[in-house]
């Protein structure tokens, strides 16, 4: 692939038939507030203005642009097996080669696997109620090993920036109350919360079985440069966060 577009590529130990990057707002044609390079198609922007950027994207990819799987995220926790016509889902796994799962975020958590034998990936799209309900776990479900699969946490809202009411912290605490300690009281808001989405998903994970946790460390919403981001920006564009097998 070359280097046209300002891409995070994980750094973790995949087989080298996987490939997989996050894009940043940068390299695309779109007019504020979604400049320039939005991905997401139902946040307002121009839909031509959309389309080039996919293809632009595909084009740097060395993939065709019906090869990428955009999925319609509704904050669930169903898992579409792709190729497949019917993609509301939040979730997208495959073994097949030059079948790019794609997932759209601006401050939710986007989450990619891999297994070690480079013959299955998946994406997730893990927003605080995908992930409280259960997508990476779903998500999971479609490895025959978790203790052989990888996954890499791609930019997010950070711990210090993601504050969250009451009800947030109490859905979390029904799955385990060791998930305490990834929620500080807010100094902004009494009764609020600061939730650490890393730490959130990196806790789900390592009780689903998976040992090869990378990535996170990122701030979407300190980093207007760099990413888009809803809660600081409200209108916004989407970056992709993708995996595919090469042949």
């Amino acid at each position: 692939m070359s280097s046209e577009l300002p891409v995070i590529h994980p750094e973790w130990p995949a087989p080298p038939q996987v490939r997989a990057f996050c894009t940043s707002r940068s390299g695309g044609v779109s007019s504020p507030p979604w400049d320039s390079l939005n991905l997401g198609d139902h946040v307002g922007d121009n839909h031509g203005d959309v389309l080039e950027n996919r293809r632009r994207l595909a084009h740097w990819a060395h993939l065709e642009v019906e090869d990428f799987h955009w999925l319609q995220q509704v904050h669930g926790t169903d898992v579409a097996q792709l190729p497949a016509p019917e993609r509301i889902a939040d979730g997208a796994v495959t073994d097949r080669t030059g079948v790019a799962c794609a997932i759209l975020t601006a401050d939710c958590l986007p989450v990619l696997f891999c297994n070690r034998e480079g013959t299955k990936v998946a994406a997730a799209h893990a927003g605080w109620r995908g992930l409280a309900d259960g997508v990476l776990e779903n998500t999971l479900q479609r490895f025959e090993d978790r203790s052989q699969v990888l996954a890499w946490l791609g930019p997010a809202i950070g711990p210090d920036r993601f504050e969250v009411g009451p009800e947030v912290r109490e859905r979390f605490l029904a799955f385990s109350h060791e998930l305490d300690r990834y929620f500080a009281l807010s100094p902004q808001r009494p009764g609020h919360f600061l939730a650490d989405i890393y730490a959130l998903a990196r806790f789900r994970l390592q009780e689903a079985g998976v040992e090869a946790i990378y990535g996170g460390g990122w701030c979407t919403v300190s980093d207007p440069q760099r990413f888009y981001s809803y809660r600081r920006d409200g209108q916004t564009g989407r970056m992709a966060s993708c995996i595919w097998l090469e042949p």
